[in-house]
């Protein structure tokens, strides 16, 4: 049996900002020194939309931010530069993490990631303080204050796990104090925030210290994934996904709206899961989960940025198979992934959400307006190890006017699913250039005539969703659809 969904096209709107574009994750800063990244870059916040960058290490000793001989320090802020000079002069910003330790700044001994990040407290707050005020001044004296004003630095990545540090809120309080009275030591219209927690984590706490301390909170960040409420933060599994309700983002993402007041919020990492080798991060589940958890975001966030936007990446070390599982939207040859597909749809929509009424145990449909269009998006989703089918639905738009076209864009098993035809290739390790010009190709989301019919202001028309896809179906009108 058909399930029913319907819109009216003349009814009041809500507000559709497109905050999943405001910030886009990558991985180690020094990344976007490589020609690919920024080619990768480029192409992202060309045909997606992302405003600004954030990335892990900006403070490491392999960016040469500043390092030492003994009791001689060096500073040097020229790759921090060839980096933000091409975000600049593509029209990009950065979301400045302000990350990690500078060895010669370091307490101890304890690193992450292969690139031996140092996670331990400075040995001297006050030369750590001097550092962040120093690279502030720099970075006014380049882009000029107004531009600056714009940044936004975060302080820290996910200190309340023990892989970043200590794990302990007290830590990163002195840590965060000094580095906010830095920046506003420098000027107090820049932006400064945390507590960058894994998990939703020390929102309420975080507030409670700066409040009683009056230090800055000019914005709020956090990480979340599916798995996050199950277990140990990043300790990801089928299993423990499975356990996880349909829409256990969306339930948390209100509870920091609620513990955050009226502060904005910055979500700087969420993501399929958090596991970096999982296969659902190539396949179509990915668009399906990104596209509903994004728009049940909708009206919660200022920002909900997607950790990351290639798998030109290297936490563990820098796989050269096309498709491993990777976090990116954009395999390591630029090829696209479903989910930069659903990212695609995203960007095309409109700005007013309609209500869509309806309600299904794995469909979810969204209605959104454009200045002469209307977009109905529909996901068949539900996660793994949970009961899901293919689906016919039955959608009715009243109030209509006749369309001019109507095109359907989808991603599914059969559909900008460039990963399954790797496969059927035998799985390559190494491509050719007519084999990525060829999964190119097939990772394109087309858009393909969708039959219709039209009676007395009424659109009538049926979508059939395979389990775990994606479907976008656009009518154009001749004027404006009010009705």
């Amino acid at each position: 049996m058909a399930a029913n969904f319907s819109c009216n096209l003349a009814d009041t709107t809500s507000s559709l900002p497109h905050f999943w574009e405001h910030t886009i994750g990558s991985g180690h800063a020094p990344l976007a020194l490589r020609t690919d990244w920024q080619a990768q870059m480029q192409r992202s916040h060309k045909e997606l939309g992302f405003g600004y960058v954030r990335f892990h290490g900006l403070l490491c000793d392999d960016m040469g931010t500043l390092i030492g001989e003994g009791d001689n320090l060096f500073y040097s802020f020229f790759n921090s530069d060839q980096i933000f000079d091409f975000l600049h002069s593509i029209g990009m910003k950065p979301f400045v993490e302000l990350s990690f330790m500078p060895r010669i700044l370091a307490s101890g001994d304890k690193t992450v990631f292969h690139y031996r990040a140092n996670v331990t407290p400075p040995k001297d707050y006050a030369q750590w303080a001097t550092l962040i005020s120093k690279l502030v001044v720099h970075w006014i004296e380049r882009y000029g204050l107004a531009e600056v004003r714009e940044w936004f630095f975060e302080v820290w990545n996910e200190p309340n796990l023990d892989a970043f540090g200590s794990g302990k809120q007290d830590d990163y309080f002195k840590l965060y104090r000094y580095t906010a009275e830095a920046i506003k030591s420098v000027d107090g219209g820049l932006k400064v925030g945390g507590p960058a927690t894994a998990a939703n984590e020390w929102i309420d706490d975080f507030i409670a210290f700066c409040t009683k301390n009056q230090l800055p909170a000019d914005f709020i960040s956090t990480h979340h994934y599916p798995t996050d409420a199950f277990g140990q933060p990043g300790d990801d599994t089928e299993a423990q996904l499975s356990k996880s309700r349909r829409s256990v983002l969306r339930d948390q993402t209100r509870e920091v709206r609620r513990k955050a007041g009226d502060r904005p919020i910055y979500y700087t990492e969420w993501c399929t899961s958090s596991n970096p080798r999982d296969p659902m991060h190539d396949e179509p589940y990915a668009a399906a989960f990104i596209i509903k958890t994004i728009l049940e975001a909708n009206g919660l966030v200022q920002g909900y940025s997607y950790w990351t936007f290639s798998d030109i990446f290297e936490e563990n070390y820098f796989p050269s198979v096309p498709f491993h599982g990777g976090f990116g939207l954009l395999n390591i040859h630029g090829i696209a992934k479903p989910a930069y597909r659903a990212f695609e749809l995203l960007h095309a929509l409109g700005t007013e959400m309609l209500q869509v009424k309806g309600v299904h145990s794995t469909v979810d449909v969204w209605a959104v307006r454009g200045a002469r269009s209307a977009t109905i998006l529909l996901t068949n989703y539900a996660l793994p190890r949970h009961s899901i089918a293919a689906e016919a639905i039955q959608i009715k738009l009243g109030n209509a006017q006749p369309p001019t076209d109507a095109t359907i864009r989808r991603i599914d098993a059969d559909h900008a699913n460039a990963k399954r035809r790797w496969q059927e290739m035998g799985s390559p390790k190494y491509l050719s250039a007519a084999v990525v010009a060829e999964l190119d190709a097939v990772s394109r989301c087309e858009p393909e005539s969708h039959p219709f019919d039209f009676r007395n202001g009424e659109l009538d028309f049926d979508v059939a969703l395979p389990p775990l896809s994606v479907a976008a179906v656009t009518f154009q009108f001749a004027v404006r659809d009010r009705g």
